[in-house]
């Protein structure tokens, strides 16, 4: 039962970066990379933040 609330708390925090990423890819890109083309880094940090996020919702599907 603990153990349930744990994952689902964990897998909610693992979306919730995921979202982040999404949103924000154009502001990290231009904080901590020096890109020539942000686009390209924008858009793999985007594709990074959707895979985390399908991970983290999985995870909360899931557990039962």
């Amino acid at each position: 039962m603990l153990l349930q609330i744990i994952l689902k708390i964990l897998g909610l925090l693992i979306v919730l970066v995921g979202v982040i990423l999404i949103y924000d890819a154009r502001i990290i890109t231009k904080k901590f990379f020096g890109f020539g083309d942000q686009n390209e880094g924008s858009s793999g940090l985007k594709m990074l933040g959707l895979a985390i996020a399908i991970i983290g919702g999985t995870i909360i599907i899931f557990i039962k």
